[in-house]
């Protein structure tokens, strides 16, 4: 799934500015992206909103606003990919009327949101499926294959080579050049800091020691280099020989980056791809409570062909507490974003569509919304 000249044009800036969703007055509303026009009715909300957060979601977002402005007049979302961290900081802080987040709430975070909502409770409403991609440049090496205990290993700094005998023994006949591995890490408060790290603790707990958190350890800083937000991530790997990170799907596809087979917890090297990734998301379980749909990812899942390295994004929202105009607009454009014409947009962009399961009961909250 190659849709290189299709993101071109969403993946090269991290949207810091405003995403008018203002109603084209030409017969091409698409923006020349291929956004397709929802088919569905949409009760269209007349606002000006603002939003922040995880970089991850912004292809989705962007192409969802597109769609959006073809059925809704005088609809404007601002939206700034400004990272996980940043983006609850904004919405607790009372700047957005939602935020995009890659990981549910903390409960050092759920205080401060529950504030911004009058009270009310604030809601992970899972929205898009991110695949996270091991990308790496070396050229002359495709379908590179590597164990968890290996990234941890190679993310650590102890794997310092590629042709160290530790990658050797998971790729035979591979020819591994000695060129140094340069590890690239989010110098950002990031959701896919958060989930990556997760994954490494829990699938190679004992070669991976870290606590999980959206910041990269700070006792292993040293051994690689930090880059801000995907774009940042993407670019720099792109750039350097021998680098290696982890970055959404949809980042690796529209940068054309090499991506790595993982082995999963069947025993198989799982290719990249949305197909892989949505098995794996298939066993989340719900964690959250009443319309709280915040999910519990199986990391070391055994199931057949899937890729085990995803990441929900969330939209967090307040149930109930924001100003009337904000909480019809947010409303609106979920009820939008969590149909069937909206999570269709999401296999064309590097991402997966939620399971059904998930997305039942994704849609029942946001009706629940007010």
């Amino acid at each position: 799934m190659k849709n290189g000249s299709r993101l071109a044009a969403l993946g090269g800036v991290v949207v810091a500015g405003a995403l008018a969703l203002s109603a084209c007055g030409s017969d091409d509303n698409t923006g020349g992206s291929g956004a397709a026009a929802p088919t569905g009715n949409i009760d269209c909300a007349k606002a000006t909103v603002n939003a922040a957060g995880s970089s991850a979601q912004k292809n989705a977002i962007e192409e969802w606003t597109k769609a959006y402005a073809s059925k809704c007049t005088g609809a404007n979302l601002n939206y700034n990919a400004s990272g996980s961290g940043a983006g609850i900081t904004s919405f607790s802080q009372g700047q957005v009327a939602f935020a995009g987040s890659d990981s549910p709430l903390k409960d050092d975070e759920m205080a401060p949101a529950k504030a911004r909502c009058q009270g009310g409770t604030p809601l992970n409403l899972p929205m898009v499926v991110g695949p996270v991609g091991v990308v790496y440049n070396l050229q002359g090496v495709d379908g590179l294959q590597a164990s968890p205990e290996l990234l941890a290993q190679i993310f650590s700094g102890k794997v310092k080579t590629w042709n160290d005998p530790a990658i050797a023994k998971e790729n035979s006949g591979a020819k591994l050049p000695s060129t140094a591995i340069k590890v690239i890490y989010r110098a950002d408060e990031s959701g896919t800091t958060d989930n990556f790290t997760k994954y490494l603790g829990k699938t190679a707990p004992k070669a991976w020691p870290h606590e999980n958190a959206k910041k990269w350890p700070d006792a292993i800083a040293k051994a690689g280099q930090g880059a801000n937000k995907s774009d940042g991530v993407s670019a720099q790997v792109k750039q350097t020989t021998g680098a290696i990170s982890y970055v959404e799907m949809s980042y690796a596809e529209n940068n054309q980056l090499q991506t790595a087979k993982i082995k999963n917890g069947a025993g198989e090297y799982a290719e990249l791809n949305a197909d892989s990734a949505s098995k794996a998301i298939a066993g989340a379980k719900v964690e959250g409570t009443g319309n709280d749909v915040a999910l519990s990812i199986d990391y070391t899942t055994k199931e057949p062909g899937a890729y085990p390295i995803v990441l929900v994004t969330y939209e967090i929202a307040c149930e109930k507490g924001l100003p009337a105009e904000q909480a019809k607009f947010v409303k609106s454009f979920l009820t939008y974003t969590s149909s069937a014409d909206g999570q269709q947009i999401l296999s064309k962009l590097g991402y997966a569509p939620l399971p059904q399961a998930v997305l039942t009961k994704v849609q029942a909250s946001v009706k629940a919304l007010s």
